[in-house]
């Protein structure tokens, strides 16, 4: 009796933590399908358009702390390892919920992993967030690092290419799990979340070596997750590798 119970708690933080809606919690909307095979440019240009303001609205986030960890390291009456720890804070926040920064619709959510066909050897819902748990806190492992590494400044390129490697994912999961394009997610997922892992991990390594060891685990569950896409986009009718325009389902 206890297994289960504890098995239902554990599942519950992790979703709450990761911002992980179940079906119970998820209210549905109307959905919407492919008629066509008409690419829907608008979707594009909104796709590019929320990422390109999500990166700057992260890059200025970074900047307003560079200044406050500067008045931080200057202010003798406080600890040493204060700057540190609002750092992490920071890298946490952008790790586990940097979507609070996006205009487009990043609701996480488990309904089209739920409904779609799966391979027989895709994970359960739940390893998902469990995996993200893992890797936000290697993310905020390596960051502080590099970060540390780079004299407490912010405004660097391993920095700003992370921020640019997490705004990826989440449009890619504005195109995959709210908008169920299964096409686009395809080439999203390979050109966005998983190549920008691949170089931020490898600027890391540059910087710190142990930094980019830490956050090479992502690069490997990010291949794993890309393989996975692909499989679902052939098993659930190969549509085009493209956004296409949708039509609203009548009740």
């Amino acid at each position: 009796m206890n297994q289960p119970n504890k098995s239902g708690m554990l599942e519950q933080f992790v979703n709450t933590v990761m911002g992980v809606k179940t079906g119970n919690q998820q209210k549905y909307r109307d959905t919407s399908i492919a008629t066509t095979q008409e690419l829907d440019i608008r979707a594009i240009l909104v796709y590019t358009l929320g990422t390109i303001l999500q990166i700057v609205v992260m890059i200025l986030v970074l900047l307003g702390m560079e200044k406050l960890v500067m008045l931080i390291d200057s202010n003798s009456s406080l600890p040493s390892w204060f700057s540190t720890l609002l750092t992490g804070l920071l890298f946490a926040l952008l790790s586990i919920r940097s979507r609070v920064f996006s205009l487009l619709d990043n609701t996480r959510s488990r309904q089209t992993y739920d409904q779609v066909i799966r391979p027989r050897w895709s994970p359960p819902p739940l390893v998902f967030p469990i995996v993200w748990m893992i890797i936000a806190a290697l993310r905020v492992i390596s960051s502080v690092l590099v970060w540390q590494q780079m004299n407490h400044q912010f405004l660097v390129l391993p920095l700003i290419l992370f921020v640019v490697h997490l705004a990826l994912g989440d449009t890619w999961n504005t195109i995959f799990t709210v908008e169920r394009r299964l096409g686009a997610a395809v080439p999203v997922v390979i050109l966005g979340p998983w190549l920008s892992a691949v170089v931020v991990t490898a600027i890391y390594w540059q910087t710190n070596p142990v930094a980019g060891m830490t956050l090479s685990f992502s690069c490997v569950w990010l291949t794993v997750a890309a393989v996975l896409v692909f499989r679902i986009w052939q098993l659930n009718g190969s549509e085009p590798l493209y956004p296409l325009k949708l039509t609203p389902l009548e009740k």
